[in-house]
């Protein structure tokens, strides 16, 4: 963006270099994103700005719904007082996205001094119940609340939730009570604090209808954000297929090229094969879990990709583990009790979720995209935590796929896919400590860096 030049329209001021918006002199908190398209919209006020290209440019991180840009354009809309019907500042173009369309946008030189900057006005800035002389009439915490508590537009209700953030949490919620419907108000009074600088807390556990609240807050999130994880979670698959094939591929090769083995040459074929199956489904569990849970949990998104990682990765392994065992004993009269299975994926997919967690922090809503280097970052800091997490169930007596398929390979006459040829590479004349830590770090590893990059993957 343009930081040379600052913005002056109306009462307003906005410095790209200063990261501020002024209102006559004295300044108004507004959340960065806002702010980022707030000063594209100036620089390309000429013509009218696509969708398509304002998700790319302020959201170029993180996947949001389209309400994301919706919220955003209502909340700029408030700020600066302007009217959606008969707009001054901003105007939707139907079918396309939004212009700015002030004809008196003035810019100067950002060397310029600017005003002092001040705190804003309470009319902008939320206000607490201690502070009720300076509070707005009490008709406008009514209006607000009434539009709330009314069944229709969810537009209108979002937009009435922030304006009584803007009013005072406190006081809000205060009011709201044990209204009929305040379940639901409670539960968009929540989902919209994010988007009001200074936003007071919503609690919900422990509060009147605080369970109810919960359940209609998660339906929301859910339901917005459905789409976007559903994408996600078919690109992790997908991530998890792939980098099970390459690491099926490679541990073939070497196992058909290391000394005494009498593995044929189709062995990489076949693991390659193998590793695409596993991979993808276990990519299936906790790519969904990890989706789930940016969808669903804002607050607490660290501890919710750790948990929803582990349900969903322990969920697959066990089904996983179910199918094959029964497989195995409807096929060949054998039950092969020492497979991985649930417990080994409730741990691979915690260790996911918390390398995923460490590399993607955020703040705000949204799933997380980056790019670059950032993306192979997080790839690379997913598939440690998953290798770290390999090796620690290998020491306690897990087994994942490598450990797994040399079962296997034990218990049927005539297999070449034991891993013995590789254990005797590193020293051990069959599968021990050492071999076994060193295959199950291989498998995490490229596990988690596979997940992590479809995962990351954003959609076109």
């Amino acid at each position: 963006m343009d930081r040379r030049v600052r913005y002056r329209f109306g009462e307003f001021c906005v410095s790209p270099a200063r990261r501020v918006l002024l209102r006559s002199g004295r300044e108004v908190p507004l959340i960065p994103r806002y702010l980022d398209l707030l000063i594209l919209l100036l620089r390309r006020r000429r013509e009218a700005v696509h969708r398509r290209e304002i998700f790319e440019t302020v959201w170029s991180d993180v996947v949001v719904s389209d309400g994301a840009l919706s919220q955003a354009v209502r909340t700029l809309r408030r700020t600066l007082g302007d009217d959606s019907r008969e707009p001054v500042y901003i105007r939707t173009v139907s079918r396309h996205g939004y212009r700015f369309t002030y004809d008196g946008v003035v810019e100067e030189p950002e060397d310029d001094p600017l005003p002092p900057a001040r705190p804003a006005p309470a009319a902008v800035a939320p206000v607490s119940t201690a502070a009720a002389a300076d509070a707005p009439p009490a008709d406008a915490f009514e209006r607000a609340l009434e539009k709330l508590l009314r069944d229709g537009d969810p537009e209108e209700q979002a937009e009435a939730a922030e304006a009584l953030h803007a009013l005072g949490t406190e006081e809000a919620l205060r009011r709201l009570d044990r209204r009929p419907g305040h379940e639901a108000a409670r539960a968009r009074l929540r989902d919209a604090r994010w988007e009001v600088p200074g936003a007071g807390p919503v609690p919900l556990l422990g509060q009147p209808g605080g369970l109810a609240a919960a359940r209609i807050l998660a339906t929301m999130r859910l339901s917005r954000a459905l789409g976007l994880a559903r994408q996600r979670w078919t690109a992790a698959s997908g991530g998890g297929a792939a980098a099970g094939a390459v690491a099926g591929a490679l541990g073939g090769l070497a196992l058909r090229l290391a000394p005494d083995s009498h593995a044929p040459a189709s062995v990489a074929v076949t693991l390659a094969l193998v590793g695409a199956i596993v991979g993808g489904l276990g990519a299936a569990g906790v790519g969904a879990g990890l989706a789930a849970a940016e969808a669903v949990i804002r607050s607490r998104r660290g501890a919710a990709l750790v948990l929803f990682g582990a349900v969903g990765g322990g969920a697959i392994g066990a089904v996983a583990n179910l199918v094959g065992r029964w497989a195995l004993q409807g096929l060949f009269g054998r039950d092969l009790g020492a497979m991985g299975g649930g417990l080994e994926g409730l741990a691979i997919g915690a260790a996911a979720g918390l390398g995923y967690a460490l590399a993607t922090p955020r703040s705000e809503g949204g799933m997380a995209t980056p790019r670059g280097a950032e993306r192979r970052w997080t790839a690379a800091l997913t598939g440690l935590s998953c290798a770290v997490a390999a090796v620690v169930i290998t020491a306690l007596g897990g087994h994942l796929a490598g450990a797994s398929l040399n079962l296997m390979a034990r218990s049927f006459q005539g297999s070449h896919v034991g891993l013995a040829p590789l254990a005797r590479m590193l020293g051990e004349p069959e599968l021990g400590p050492l071999s076994r830590a060193v295959i199950a770090a291989y498998e995490g590893a490229f596990f988690g860096f596979g997940l992590a990059l479809g995962l990351t993957r954003r959609p076109r």
